[in-house]
């Protein structure tokens, strides 16, 4: 085997996990793919022969590229907290079929990175993010991710600190029983088809959100409330010709099609105690169609 041959294989045993990293940071499927090509296109032209761990190495390669990819949004606005005013932009969900297995997604998604917290972390600024992500759901040392930031290992460790402070103020308390969470979400499918207010009411907490992402062509909704969520879910609903449970991010969520096939919405649920506390829509049609959805 040549070793440009060996190099190629090393970097497609790290990809899934590469890939995983970049998502967490960017929130877009497409971008962190983007960033892990990079990552390989660095490789390729780097002499790796001292290098002790291909995987550590790599990891915090496209860490660098995520992060310069973050400082350079300036045409994007980052999603707002829960709760406040603002824009909506939600992060890509990664949508599957229930009864599917995804090898590569399960590693995308794995320790319960769902939308809301996906949320949060659009929150940070690129440093913290970066400290954060890297550090706590990752395990990379702070001395290696310091020389990225240009920072001391102190001031990484404090960034990565404020960060986590952030994420679990602001991160939702969720169930974790996939099953019961099933289960509501298919009573919230059930009662909005059926036009039942009283019973979205009954699945919603009273102070449930609801964001809905729409792109570039239709305003974002942001909804607060019992009332007014269930008021927008019957309406919705009537546009929707058929909507099934699906996996958006491992949780059971629901993806919706007009009568032409055409994809009109992904909808993750945050559930706890048994009620809707959230819920993030995205309807942007020109992301609905790059994310393959299951139908």
């Amino acid at each position: 085997m040549s070793e440009s041959s060996s190099l190629a294989d090393r970097f497609e045993a790290e990809r899934p996990g590469l890939r995983a990293v970049a998502y967490r940071m960017l929130g877009s499927l497409a971008e962190a793919e983007d960033a892990v090509q990079e990552a390989w296109l660095r490789l390729s032209r780097t002499d790796v022969s001292d290098v002790r761990n291909p995987g550590a190495w790599l990891t915090t390669v496209v860490g660098r590229i995520c992060l310069d990819m973050l400082r350079s949004r300036t045409s994007r606005r980052e999603d707002p907290l829960p709760g406040q005013d603002g824009s909506v932009r939600l992060p890509d969900p990664v949508v599957t079929a229930p009864a599917r297995v995804d090898p590569e997604r399960e590693v995308l998604i794995a320790d319960e990175v769902g939308i809301a917290l996906m949320i949060v972390l659009q929150a940070l600024s690129p440093d913290e993010r970066l400290a954060f992500v890297l550090h706590d759901m990752f395990d990379v040392p702070f001395d290696n991710i310091a020389p990225i930031l240009g920072r001391t290992t102190v001031s990484t460790r404090q960034l990565a600190s404020r960060a986590r402070r952030r994420v679990q103020g602001a991160a939702p308390a969720a169930d974790t029983d996939n099953a019961r969470k099933r289960d509501v979400v298919d009573a919230f499918l059930t009662a909005s088809r059926g036009g039942d207010f009283e019973a979205l009411l009954a699945v919603l907490h009273p102070d449930v959100v609801a964001r809905s992402d729409g792109g570039t062509l239709v305003p974002s909704i942001l909804r607060h409330g019992a009332g007014d969520v269930a008021s927008q879910a019957i309406t919705f609903a009537r546009f929707a010709a058929n909507a099934h449970l699906v996996l958006v991010n491992g949780t059971p969520g629901v993806v919706s099609f007009a009568e032409d096939r055409r994809p009109l919405s992904v909808m993750s649920f945050t559930i706890h105690d048994g009620r809707i506390t959230a819920l993030d829509i995205l309807t942007d049609p020109d992301r609905l169609t790059t994310l393959n959805l299951p139908n």
